[in-house]
């Protein structure tokens, strides 16, 4: 592939990449990308109280002590095989906040993970561009009928009638970037390349749409990149300023950010490979965010993302009328799939577990994997933060028990004290 066409910076030389004795086998997914599959050695080299489930395969009574229970539950996780080092669940209810964790924020070290712990918060940095996109519709620089072909016209004619709705919520047909095989080779040729994060759908622009817009779900990273391009093109103003404009602000968020290299602010919960039985390899700096850009390179914090989800999934960015637009469901689920059964909104998800429902949004990343949810008035959240990579490719078996456990949060959530 030219370097022209994908508008690539080269890196200068002290972005070395980390010492081959370092290098394992076992894949690794990018943010969102059940199907793509990376070699770590190339990424490195170049009814609330009817039960706590306590594992996947089985129920039991409710507990006498319920957060002596989560907290096993989360101590299990960090002891499963494949499990993160480090987990953390902040549930909070109206003005009350509960801090669950098990594990560390560094291997080597006895300290616990915090709330005010930078992590990269992976795919739900997709609901971060629903939040500037649909507020935007609600100022009429956009609307939700609007095409890629009146605001992107630049983009392939093959993808002009996708519209931002659908790009939302994943029925655009859009081909993913991440999966491209010349994207991947530069990535792992070195993890830590600098993208041109507004010429990433380059990748993509020989191919057609993989089906008709609106016909099925389907889960793609191109989709949030568009919707990015979308708000500076009608805004003249770039998604980063958007971000800080229209979501940290009003949310009064001060530890999250967009960047474009690989470096982690400090303090910061270290990210882990973890493939039994070589040790836990921390890959919390091995990539450049620039590569995934608004469809998965924000960090932030336990406590602002909290924040977010509270004032997103409650409806305090937007009005009632788009929020409607907003909870149009379709058949989808997250990546990961989130608790319960997961339906497809407009940025957003819903989850319908066994005590009640939540809205929110999964990710995973290498190092990391996150849940943000909330009640639709926005008063209950949880945020469930993992220190490794899991997901239905590389730990399906993790992933369900995970998603149980989350569950068993999601009830304690909405349980009444």
């Amino acid at each position: 592939m030219e370097q022209g066409r994908a508008r690539v910076a080269e890196p200068g030389a002290k972005l070395g990449v980390p010492p081959s004795s370092r290098l394992r086998s076992p894949p690794v997914l990018l943010s969102g990308s059940p199907q793509v599959r990376l070699p770590l050695a190339a990424l490195l080299a170049a009814a609330c109280t009817a039960g706590l489930v306590l594992s996947p395969a089985h129920a039991a009574d409710v507990p006498v002590d319920h957060d002596r229970a989560l907290r096993e539950q989360l101590q299990e996780l960090t002891d499963a095989p494949g499990g993160p080092p480090g987990v953390i669940a902040v549930l909070k209810r109206g003005p009350r906040t509960e801090v669950f964790r098990a594990g560390v924020a560094g291997t080597g070290t006895d300290r616990p993970i915090e709330a005010t712990d930078h992590m990269r918060i992976a795919s739900t940095a997709k609901a971060y561009s629903g939040a500037v996109s649909l507020q935007l519709v609600d100022r009429g620089k956009l609307r939700l009928n609007d095409t890629i072909g009146r605001v992107l016209p630049r983009l392939p004619r093959a993808w002009h009638r996708v519209t931002l709705r659908q790009l939302l919520n994943h029925t655009s047909g859009l081909p993913d970037y991440s999966a491209d095989p010349e994207f991947l080779d530069l990535v792992s040729a070195n993890p830590r390349r600098h993208f041109d994060s507004r010429r990433l759908l380059d990748f993509v622009a020989g191919e057609p749409l993989m089906f008709r817009p609106g016909a099925r779900y389907s889960y793609s990273n191109s989709d949030n990149i568009a919707v990015a391009l979308m708000a500076e093109a009608v805004t003249g103003r770039r998604y980063e300023d958007l971000l800080a404009q229209l979501v940290y602000r009003p949310l009064h968020v001060r530890s999250t950010s967009l960047p474009q290299g690989y470096r982690m602010p400090l303090p910061y919960m270290h990210g882990y490979d973890v493939t039994p039985p070589d040790p836990p390899e921390d890959v919390s700096e091995v990539l450049s965010a620039s590569g995934v850009w608004a469809s998965g390179g924000i960090i932030s914090t336990p406590k602002d993302m909290t924040a977010f989800i509270r004032g997103y999934a409650g409806g305090k960015l937007i009005t009632d009328r788009t929020r409607r637009q907003q909870r149009n469901w379709v058949n989808g689920a997250s990546e990961p799939a989130g608790p319960g059964e997961n339906k497809a909104g407009l940025a957003i998800f819903r989850y319908t577990t066994r005590c009640g429902v939540v809205y929110g949004h999964t990710g995973n990343f290498p190092g990391y994997t996150q849940l943000v949810a909330a009640t639709p008035d926005g008063k209950r959240s949880l945020t469930f933060s993992l220190t490794t990579q899991v997901n239905k490719t590389n730990k399906p078996a993790l992933l369900k028990r995970l998603r149980a456990v989350e569950e068993n949060f999601v009830c304690a959530l909405l349980r009444n004290r």
